[in-house]
């Protein structure tokens, strides 16, 4: 396996002791990918397809559809340097989690909106973010989140290549994320720096 585009370490390096996962789906994986190798404390990003029955899928069997994953960006992260909380908001302020099998154009099963958690923590801070923002998009007119919020289960890393930090490959690639207008909040203590 290649070395990451942007962090030059193996792809499949072990994760540092004390360091956490997280897993996101929000549509077409690439733009997710580069929104969070962007973020500071981050240490690893991969694309790649979660929450399906399929093992190691294609890219062609999940854009084919039945298999049932979703594209995920998986990450690994220092929580000294960046909280589970601060990678939420950016999920939510990023996406429109409110369209089910899709992210604007982008249409199917494998584009749904999907928070994957490592954690029992992860999945009360998850459940208690959701809460909030559709609170926060009722308040704005906004129709109601669809987000899966799930134990994590298998991830399977995309098997071509040229999917794994695709943006940074081809700068002007395509990318269709873009959030509803509306700011996720962060819990006390987590401001983002």
């Amino acid at each position: 396996m290649a070395n990451h585009a942007i962090f030059n370490r193996p792809m499949d390096a072990p994760i540092p002791k004390g360091f956490e996962q997280a897993t996101f789906g929000m549509g077409c994986y690439w733009g997710v990918e580069r929104l969070f190798w962007e973020q500071d404390g981050v240490w690893m990003t991969q694309v790649g397809f979660a929450g399906g029955t399929v093992p190691d899928p294609s890219y062609r069997q999940v854009c084919q559809g039945g298999t049932g994953h979703a594209e995920v960006v998986h990450i690994a992260f220092d929580p000294a340097r960046i909280s589970y909380e601060h990678l939420l908001k950016l999920f939510w302020d990023n996406h429109d989690p409110t369209q089910g099998n899709r992210q604007h154009n982008d249409v199917g099963d494998q584009y749904r909106s999907m928070i994957m958690c490592h954690s029992d923590t992860q999945m009360a801070q998850a459940e208690a973010s959701k809460v909030d923002y559709g609170n926060r998009l009722a308040v704005a007119g906004k129709g109601r989140i669809t987000t899966q919020i799930l134990p994590a289960g298998p991830f399977y890393p995309a098997r071509e290549e040229d999917h794994q930090q695709y943006l940074h490959k081809v700068p002007d690639g395509y990318c269709n994320m873009r959030g509803t207008g509306v700011e996720a909040s962060m819990p006390e203590g987590h401001e983002l720096p």
